[in-house]
């Protein structure tokens, strides 16, 4: 007798994610809701208010329909909202968490930039790590954690970036909360707005060079702090 194929897992539908979205984001902005009802009510009274005067006073018919049409944008209004709060309220949560500069890296920078969630230079003990990212506007080279114990690890990945591409520029960053630090939210924004300084043969070239020398780090222990994948919450499809 022929075996079942196993079922395949199924995603979550389109309404599943859009309450577990709005119960992620309710968590750090408690006001969410009280706000979203009021931006579908407001959308009614305007969509009302067109009615009565583009329909000539009152009018059932032309009331009703531009109460639905203030209605459904004020739907979308409620989550657009929704959706931006929920960006903000995974930065929160994984703001300071070991492991935060590797997935906002690896996930959030594009097609211009090359990045790994996995850090290129880590200290076991404290925690702190150094992150590579390759793109148009050369090296960035990120730490994570206190600045004073991050010194030696981000001087070593930048004298080791400039000697194999040389004449690219290399750019330091640290993700803090300090005077001259870039705040976790912050960061891909940051690494975008970094002046194009080379073509994309030359960014493929770098890309080859520099992970031709680095050294493997599967014998080094990764920060578990957290794995922000999970904190962050499905959005709808």
């Amino acid at each position: 007798m022929a075996k079942r194929a196993p079922d395949t897992e199924k995603r979550p539908g389109f309404f599943s994610q859009i309450r577990s979205l709005f119960r992620f984001t309710r968590d750090v902005y408690g006001w969410l809701p009280w706000a979203q009802i009021a931006i579908l009510i407001a959308g009614v009274l305007i969509g009302l208010i067109l009615g009565f005067v583009i329909g000539g006073g009152i009018n059932a018919l032309s009331l009703v329909l531009w109460g639905f049409t203030g209605l459904m944008f004020g739907i979308l209004g409620a989550m657009f909202l929704m959706t931006r709060l929920s960006t903000k309220a995974m930065y929160a949560k994984i703001d300071g968490t070991p492991g935060a500069v590797g997935h906002v890296l690896s996930t959030s920078l594009g097609r211009s930039w090359q990045a790994s969630d996995t850090p290129v230079g880590i200290n076991p003990k404290t925690q702190e790590a150094v992150y590579r990212t390759i793109g148009r506007g050369g090296i960035a080279v990120v730490g994570e954690g206190s600045r004073g114990r991050l010194t030696r690890l981000v001087n070593e990945e930048r004298q080791k970036a400039q000697r194999v591409a040389h004449g690219v520029p290399v750019t330091v960053i640290y993700v803090g909360h300090g005077d001259d630090d870039v705040a976790i939210s912050d960061l891909s924004k940051t690494i975008k707005k970094l002046p194009k300084a080379i073509d994309k043969a030359t960014m493929a070239a770098v890309i080859r060079r520099v992970e031709s020398v680095s050294q493997s780090l599967s014998s080094l222990p990764i920060p578990k702090g957290i794995d922000p994948t999970k904190v962050r919450a499905q959005r709808p499809r």
